[in-house]
């Protein structure tokens, strides 16, 4: 098989172009609170939609249906993660920075323009499955290109402060689209909900997207790639999928050390309120405001812990979180059934502060894995099938189970085999990534 080298694209902005390391935290971080507002703003807003997009004969299969459709989203999400990785690794990280951002936003504006089920029949169920693959595709390219470019731009010592920021800005979108919830409700009644209101967060999301399509569009490609891009020989196109394949093991790893930061996660940060509700009987208000304080520390705790593993390593820390949150679990669960306020907030935000010592850095982790002309698809891919596989099936093994302490034990052991996966790990902190 023969090999070519990339031509040097001559109408693109120069990496050698001076960009501010502001720049390129809030270029990428805008994005990303966009991607996951988008993305999890759905969930927040479905029972008021529901009946809009699906018949309201009988609400509670239109809202089954709409948590189906919510699911069809993970399950776009690796292909988005293919097709966005081929984007990052053969055409350029930018490219794929600022298409993902156009398909998040393009998603949202289809929800939040859509007809009723009433106006248009059963084509509004359907623009709503399009609109949710799309945003599937958006979010599975979303997370690789963004850390990828973050990560090629970060001074080699500070490379896990700089990564802190993916989280930073994904969980400031979770909180915006969290508070803009609670002003709606607060502002409008339950039928203006019904009928208007909850189109407003979809289109403010995609306004964001332009914003950010703006910003990400004036940013530079970053300049190890295109080093890489100029001077390396690469084999033809398919290849870049081949060598993924080939490089399995390294895929592996990055599944089975998602699989239980995603499902802790998602359990602590994601669906706590409505697991506070309807397990231990707290009141929706009192789960939504403990969440948020415990979203609040998260943002807190990022960067401490991403500057602490540019000094100690990424590991440790690492193996600090999945084992911290194993151990705490099972006691977490037992002070939250206590019913108290205090206690819901406590455990949430230590669940979440111990999550954060691998949050925080993982993106730098993952992307010191690979090697430059697989970074964006080597990640991509294996990830967003361990979320489709461990995240996004959590809330209904969950609701399946019906017991919290029984789905802890399966939480409990995920962790502990990511803890395995790292302890296994070689170190990857302070990697050269212009020669790998």
């Amino acid at each position: 098989m023969t090999t070519q080298a990339i031509p040097v694209l001559t109408n693109r902005p120069s990496s050698t172009d001076k960009q501010s390391s502001s720049k390129t935290i809030m270029g990428t971080g805008i994005g990303n609170m966009v991607e996951w507002y988008d993305w999890n703003v759905y969930a927040t807003f479905a029972a008021y939609f529901s009946t809009q997009l699906f018949s309201h004969d009988d609400p509670t299969s239109a809202f089954l249906q709409t948590m189906a459709v919510f699911a069809v989203g993970f399950l776009a999400r690796p292909m988005g993660g293919f097709l966005f990785g081929w984007i990052g690794d053969r055409i350029g990280r930018k490219p794929a920075l600022t298409l993902s951002i156009v398909f998040a936003a393009a998603g949202s504006l289809i929800i939040g323009l859509a007809p009723t089920y009433d106006q248009i029949g059963w084509l509004a169920s359907v623009l709503l499955v399009i609109a949710r693959i799309v945003q599937g595709l958006a979010h599975g390219g979303e997370l690789p290109a963004a850390q990828t470019y973050l990560v090629e731009h970060a001074p080699r010592e500070r490379r896990g402060f700089f990564a802190s920021s993916i989280y930073v800005s994904g969980t400031i979108g979770i909180l915006l689209g969290l508070l803009l919830g609670v002003g709606l409700q607060a502002v409008l009644d339950e039928q203006q909900m019904q009928a208007w209101g909850w189109r407003v967060p979809f289109v403010f999301g995609g306004l964001l997207g332009v914003v950010a399509f703006w910003i990400r569009n004036s940013m530079v490609e970053s300049e190890i790639f295109d080093e890489h891009r100029e001077h390396v020989e690469r084999k033809d196109e398919e290849n870049v999928f081949v060598s993924v394949l080939k490089n399995w093991r390294q895929g592996l790893r990055v599944i089975f050390l998602t699989a239980g930061i995603t499902t802790s996660y998602y359990i602590w940060g994601v669906m706590m309120p409505a697991i506070a509700k309807t397990s231990f009987g707290f009141e929706a208000r009192s789960a939504f405001a403990a969440s948020i304080i415990g979203n609040l520390c998260l943002i807190v705790a990022l960067p401490f812990w991403g500057r602490l593993s540019d000094k100690v390593g990424r590991r440790p820390l690492a193996l600090v979180a999945v084992l911290g949150s194993a151990a705490a679990y099972y006691p977490a669960l037992t002070y939250v059934s206590r019913g108290s306020f205090f206690a819901l907030a406590a455990c949430i935000s230590v669940q979440l502060v111990l999550l954060a010592a691998i949050l925080s850095h993982v993106p730098a982790m993952f992307a010191e894995m690979f090697e430059t002309e697989q970074r964006t698809t080597g990640f991509g891919i294996y990830y967003s099938i361990a979320i489709a596989l461990f995240g996004g099936t959590a809330g209904y093994l969950f609701t399946l189970v019906g017991n919290p302490y029984a789905f802890g034990a399966y939480t409990i052991v995920l962790l502990c085999i990511s803890g395995l996966v790292i302890w296994f790990m070689p170190e990857t902190a302070g990697r050269d990534l212009a020669h790998s």
